[in-house]
């Protein structure tokens, strides 16, 4: 049954788009994992509450465009050897850094902000609607969350405590 009443032959471009995302949201919560776990020094406390809700944040993201996949009858990628392939956002690896850790998010948000606007351009095409709303959605929360990091970032280095 075709309760949408959207025609799945022109939904692949799509699909590829939302997998994607999906590949490259995957990356982006591991690289947010690897931070909260191993962030230190004098901005600890604000950087791994950050880092976890970031990737508490990208967790329910994550779900959400697995889910909207399965609801335009595609299958959302399932599998890290899939994700590898097809994300942009690289695995961040050993940062000891918190100033090196936020300059990876936020080139991660860089890709996903791409991404997610090449998902918009597909949406658009098919009059798909509520793919349009869920990933502005999506949008406009990283942007903000970008925003307020790339300010974070911006300030001076703290004088060292005597």
């Amino acid at each position: 049954m075709n309760y949408l009443g959207l025609e799945k032959n022109k939904l692949t471009t799509l699909a590829a788009e939302l997998n994607d995302l999906l590949a490259n949201y995957q990356l982006y919560y591991q690289n947010l994992r690897n931070f909260h776990w191993n962030v230190s020094g004098p901005h600890f406390f604000d950087l791994h509450r950050e880092f976890e809700d970031l990737y508490v944040d990208a967790r329910v993201k994550i779900d959400d465009i697995a889910e909207r996949l399965l609801t335009l009858r595609f299958r959302p990628l399932s599998n890290l050897t899939e994700y590898l392939d097809r994300a942009k956002v690289e695995e961040a690896g050993q940062v000891n850094e918190d100033r090196e850790m936020v300059r990876i998010v936020l080139q991660n948000h860089q890709e996903l902000i791409a991404c997610m606007r090449r998902v918009l351009d597909a949406a658009g095409k098919v009059d798909d609607e509520g793919t349009i709303d869920m990933i502005g959605s999506f949008l406009e929360n990283l942007e903000k969350r970008s925003w307020m990091l790339d300010a974070w970032a911006a300030r001076k280095r703290e004088p060292a405590m005597a």
